[in-house]
């Protein structure tokens, strides 16, 4: 009986370790609800040369931390074509400032989608925020870096390692991106229950 019970928490383990997506894994399609009432597609980016996809929400502490940040990193990259594209996979029964009006009292400059539709699980994503940096290909977006922003989640001013923004630079100077992995820091996603 206790092996049994061993050999299914392995697999449960080992299936959740693999359903996050790998870097060169394609990127898995959505359209979610933006703060401005519109629908926005990862096809809508089609002609940037990649995308800063930020998996976060209103909530966590470490959200919190990283809101200034992401705002710098859209203002500084969308114009080179690397646009951040934010959404929150929380439910908003969880957590009442995750909820949509809460969203869009952010007004940030960047889409900030609704995840109703469990996009995170087809990421991976486990944490806020939690960043999938994407590169468009011949053959579509493919995921070039996943984990944290930075390695310094607390505190912007002792940040050491700008992964993204390292990673980023890489791509635009045809170079491999190194590390493509880290793990990300936040609060664990609280989704819909669908």
């Amino acid at each position: 009986m206790k092996k049994a019970f061993l050999f299914m928490a392995l697999v449960l383990m080992v299936t959740t370790i693999s359903a996050q997506l790998k870097v060169g894994d394609k990127a898995p399609a959505f359209k979610l609800l933006n703060t401005d009432y519109s629908k926005v597609a990862l096809a809508d980016y089609n002609d940037q040369e990649g995308v800063i996809l930020i998996f976060t929400c209103n909530h966590c502490p470490y959200a919190k931390f990283y809101e200034e940040r992401i705002n710098q990193l859209h203002k500084q990259y969308a114009p080179k074509k690397f646009p951040v594209v934010a959404i929150n996979p929380n439910d908003s029964t969880a957590y009442k400032t995750d909820g949509f009006s809460y969203m869009v009292k952010k007004a940030y400059k960047f889409p900030y989608l609704l995840d109703n539709k469990g996009v995170y699980k087809e990421y991976g994503a486990t944490k806020t925020p939690h960043v999938f940096l994407l590169k468009n290909t011949a053959d579509g977006f493919k995921v070039a870096y996943i984990g944290a922003i930075d390695d310094s989640p607390q505190d912007a001013s002792q940040v050491n390692d700008k992964y993204l923004e390292n990673a980023i630079m890489a791509i635009k100077n045809k170079q491999s991106v190194d590390p493509v992995l880290t793990k990300a820091i936040g609060c664990g996603i609280k989704p819909f229950k669908n």
